[in-house]
């Protein structure tokens, strides 16, 4: 091991992790530490590592042979392939530790856990030796509040206990903090293996759109878990806040009951186009699209087709592609003309009519087709996105390929993440 004194988790957590031989392994996500009975530090188990494939894993301190500002390195062997779970007697330092409140050790001074550091011993052990607190709401005059940090050795503070950590409530500043720096996907990645109290006190302390982003990338069971813990009111405005196509899938698996009280809890414009989804059998086109797709006039210019896309919110596949319809441009739209790929506007003059650039040869999919003949129509036409276009000539929405992947992979895709076939076989992996 590199000679490191002393390495805080939150800054350990997100550094890249690699091979003897420089070869990417995956990023840091917690430290795993085992409590003990008396109030000596605990030892630092492990860390909790995400592969490239997401799969989270548990990696032994003694496998890790140097700790850098930028990076971890592992030793040369094996690690066992077998998904991350938390046993009875170890506690997350950042998934548990970090807003946890205590008190100093022998007083009544109320602190809140900033972070935790690990010191390495002379016997080559990690231990939990230091805690970065923060004086709780020591007031001054006129409702001023002072706020001090400071770093103290680990038996200087007390309630920090399995029961403790289990039983008492708990903030989440410090958390999503570090959750503000990884993508929804991680985050959701990062929720699941944290106890189900603190899971939700995480969703209690973030804002909806971004909730909404994470519950969009969790497991089906795990959404309806979070959604059933949410009051009914937030509850609705977090599925106002996620795609409509996302909402309609998550709504479509509670009871009727359940499902009629949230929509009539929604805004109207909001629940609307979820209505129109809930319509159609979630394995056919109707049920995979997205009402919001990008959509033009004929008489709109390239250049605002392409200001349009440049939306660094609009995800790439919708990016892919303008739809060119009658007004109005709200779906379902006025008669549908064509579809403009991103690569031609690209090509045109910026002052030039999308009208000009117009595709009419793809054909258009029926809310009716079904997965299998979706499927197809992706890999025949090579797209990221394709219409969806009623009877009536009315665009309804558009199908992106990351829906269509998502109905085909296995329903556990999200838990267990898509590994080298030698590696599960094997249940471990080579660094």
């Amino acid at each position: 091991m590199a000679a490191v004194n002393r390495v805080f988790a939150a800054q350990l957590a997100g550094l890249p992790v690699f091979g003897p031989d420089g070869e990417s392994i995956g990023k840091v996500r917690d430290l795993v530490a085992g409590l003990r009975l008396d109030a000596q530090p605990p030892r630092i188990l492990g860390v909790v590592v995400e592969l490239t494939t997401r799969r989270r894993v548990f990696v032994p301190m003694l496998r890790v042979t140097s700790i850098e500002p930028n990076a971890v390195t592992m030793a040369t062997g094996s690690i066992n392939m077998r998904h991350f779970h938390q046993r009875p007697n170890e506690v997350l330092v950042v998934g548990q530790l970090l807003d946890a409140h205590a008190f100093l050790a022998d007083t009544t001074t109320r602190v809140t856990v900033v972070d935790a550091a690990m010191e390495p011993t002379r016997t080559r052990d990690w231990v939990l030796a230091k805690l970065a607190i923060r004086e709780r709401s020591t007031r001054l005059g006129l409702g001023r509040r002072r706020s001090s940090l400071q770093v103290v050795p680990w038996g200087e503070v007390s309630g920090l206990g399995l029961t403790d950590l289990s039983g008492q409530p708990q903030g989440a500043g410090q958390l999503l903090v570090l959750f503000d720096t990884m993508r929804a996907v991680d985050v959701a990645a990062t929720l699941r293996d944290l106890p189900l109290k603190r899971r939700h006190e995480v969703a209690d302390a973030m804002d909806d759109e971004r909730l909404a982003d994470v519950i969009e990338e969790l497991p089906e069971d795990d959404q309806k878990e979070l959604l059933s813990y949410l009051p009914e009111e937030r509850g609705a405005d977090v599925l106002e806040a996620m795609n409509p196509d996302d909402a309609a899938d998550l709504l479509a698996e509670l009871t009727p009951a359940d499902q009629s009280r949230l929509l009539e809890l929604m805004e109207p414009e909001e629940s609307a186009p979820v209505r129109r989804l809930l319509a159609y059998s979630s394995d056919t086109a109707g049920g995979l699209m997205t009402p919001e797709p990008v959509v033009l006039a004929p008489d709109a210019t390239v250049a605002e087709a392409l200001a349009r896309i440049r939306n660094a919110e609009l995800p790439a596949a919708l990016a892919s592609m303008v739809f060119v319809c009658r007004p109005p441009t709200e779906t379902p739209t006025g008669r549908y003309v064509g579809c403009v790929h991103f690569q031609r506007l690209l090509r045109e003059p910026p002052a030039e009519l999308v009208a000009s650039a117009v595709d009419t040869d793809l054909p258009a999919l029926r809310p009716t087709t079904s997965l299998a003949e979706v499927t197809r129509y992706f890999a025949a036409y090579n797209l990221a996105c394709g219409p969806v276009v009623d009877s009536g000539d009315h665009l309804l929405g558009a199908v992106t390929v990351d829906d269509v992947l998502d109905h085909l992979l296995p329903e556990d895709w999200r838990e267990t993440g898509l590994h080298d076939v030698a590696g599960e076989r094997e249940g471990e992996i080579h660094a």
